[in-house]
């Protein structure tokens, strides 16, 4: 099975979200060869099992969490190599790569130096990828598990249209660009911590939430607009809890990326 960039998916599974249209990720048709400068919406998909994933996701009991399989790496001191898209037709701007950017700075920065984040030479190479979708049933983004060289890798997809993030959202984004482009930093947070292992939590202060356990989910996002007075002040404020950056730390004991054996 070839996914983005040829890499093989890992684990995939489906998320199903049941409130406010507003859900962080899920990971979709392991089968589909999704092309690197293809957004998700963009690959041939059969409509036969499209039709057979919509079925599965409304009829579960409860919302199926995609998780992530663990760290990433294993990692030579730490460096994760990465690949961050250019804007294409999905609702990204020029300036979003710098805002996916300013994410895995965050995540290097909560890693105490246990983490290096450094632009791959090539797509293929890249351990860790950034790619811009096309807007999906009220979808932020979603996180696939990727096998790159026989290390754990992973495949980001943000979806930037926030005209389809339902009608507050979009109405918040449209009047005040912070808004919108908060909403973008937290999503490329959030994923980017499922790329490096992290999981969901059910506690509405942390970026890892998850927003089938409901909430103000326009106020998820302008609890952390309150904290910036100008774009820039996006790199400086990381959006991250003390219980995410235990998360990473818990993952991350060692620069190899592998948790060290307690006994």
């Amino acid at each position: 099975m070839v996914g983005v960039g040829g890499s093989i998916p890992l684990a995939p599974t489906i998320s199903a979200f049941s409130s406010a249209r507003a859900c962080w990720h899920s990971e979709l048709v392991p089968e589909a060869r999704i092309p690197a400068t293809q957004s998700v919406s963009q690959a041939q998909l059969g409509a036969a099992t499209l039709a057979m994933l919509y079925l599965a996701a409304v009829t579960a009991v409860g919302p199926l969490v995609a998780q992530p399989s663990g760290a990433l790496g294993p990692l030579d001191d730490g460096r994760v190599t990465y690949f961050i898209a250019p804007p294409d037709d999905a609702q990204s701007r020029p300036g979003d790569v710098e805002l996916a950017t300013w994410a895995l700075e965050a995540w290097q920065r909560a890693a105490n130096g246990r983490l290096s984040f450094e632009p791959a030479a090539s797509e293929g190479e890249a351990l860790v990828r950034v790619y811009w979708a096309a807007a999906a049933g009220g979808q932020y983004g979603e996180m696939r598990a990727l096998a790159v060289d026989g290390r754990r890798g992973a495949a980001v997809f943000i979806r930037p249209d926030t005209s389809a993030l339902g009608d507050d959202i979009a109405r918040r984004a449209g009047l005040d660009a912070l808004f919108r482009d908060t909403i973008v930093y937290l999503t490329c947070l959030h994923e980017l911590g499922h790329a490096l292992g992290l999981v969901h939590t059910d506690d509405f202060a942390d970026v890892m939430y998850f927003f089938g356990f409901g909430g103000d989910i326009p106020e998820f996002f302008d609890r952390y607009r309150r904290e910036l007075r100008n774009r820039n002040d996006i790199r400086a404020v990381s959006g991250l809890s003390a219980a995410d950056h235990a998360q990473l730390r818990a993952l991350y004991r060692h620069p190899t990326g592998l948790v060290a054996d307690p006994n």
